[in-house]
């Protein structure tokens, strides 16, 4: 029989086959191959003996959160409390597009700014958005919710950006845990703690517990120039134009004429350094 995985404790694994849920083993093959099942993946099941056969092949992979099958990803990010950062935020991006996965921007705690707080925040919110991204705030729970149906999304972010705490306002069934900020660190506790595939409004949510850093390790200098789509428009004059110091290079250019958000570019060179 063919189901899903929904959630992995320990050396249980969670799969979904028709409805209804089986606490599985794995198969030994799989540890000899150095192969992980992931919640996402699709698998054989052998129900009588409750074990995982085979893994079917997989759309992609995200490492951390080690997660599959995503078709998109909300990423929740905080603008204050903890503060807004573009660096985590466009690190998620560039994963995000590495991995063919569709993303989309929800700001959490935007009631939290004063005025001129408000306007720089709007600055970005424009940008994001004219690079094609959707952005969302987070009391727009009616758009939110829509953005579900018939796909399955990887729920993520920085920790206390408040993934939980949207969660349970958009279906108060989940009664997800939250927890307060840490003041000393300037960071909120991990209240997710383990990955889980939920059904929600006709399609399929990834919870994963919150982090703040992402390994870049498997992407080359490459893949992460690729990944900054609006990089993509600029026809430099050398095909292999690394975007950072060539004399030539549109994309430098266009970046010291405020075409190009030069907090975007400057984490892109962050990233080669895989900073």
């Amino acid at each position: 029989m063919q189901g899903q995985i929904v959630k992995i404790l320990s050396n249980l694994y969670f799969v979904n086959v028709n409805g209804k849920v089986y606490d599985c083993h794995s198969r030994g093959k799989f540890r000899n191959e150095n192969i992980t099942p992931t919640v996402g993946d699709y698998v054989n099941v052998d129900i009588e003996n409750k074990y995982i056969m085979d893994i079917l092949p997989r759309m992609n992979t995200l490492i951390r959160p080690f997660v599959s099958n995503i078709d998109q990803g909300l990423i929740v990010t905080s603008v204050k409390k903890p503060d807004f950062s573009t660096n985590l935020l466009d690190k998620l991006l560039v994963v995000m597009e590495y991995n063919n996965i569709k993303p989309i921007i929800c700001l959490t705690k935007f009631d939290l700014l004063d005025k001129k707080e408000k306007k720089e925040i709007n600055k970005y919110i424009k940008y994001y958005k004219k690079l094609g991204y959707k952005v969302f705030i987070n009391n727009k729970l009616f758009q939110i919710k829509k953005i579900f149906k018939g796909k399955t999304t990887v729920f993520t972010g920085q920790t206390g950006a408040g993934k939980s705490t949207l969660l349970n306002k958009l279906d108060s069934r989940l009664n997800l845990e939250t927890g307060e900020i840490s003041i000393a660190l300037g960071r909120g506790k991990h209240t997710t703690r383990h990955v889980e595939l939920i059904e929600l409004f006709k399609g399929k949510l990834l919870d994963t517990p919150g982090f703040s850093s992402i390994d870049f390790s498997d992407l080359s200098n490459d893949n992460i120039k690729n990944s900054f789509i609006e990089f993509r428009k600029y026809n430099c004059k050398f095909s292999d134009c690394s975007h950072t110091n060539e004399k030539e290079c549109e994309v430098i250019k266009a970046t010291k004429k405020d075409e190009l958000l030069a907090e975007r570019h400057g984490n892109y060179l962050k990233f080669l350094q895989r900073k």
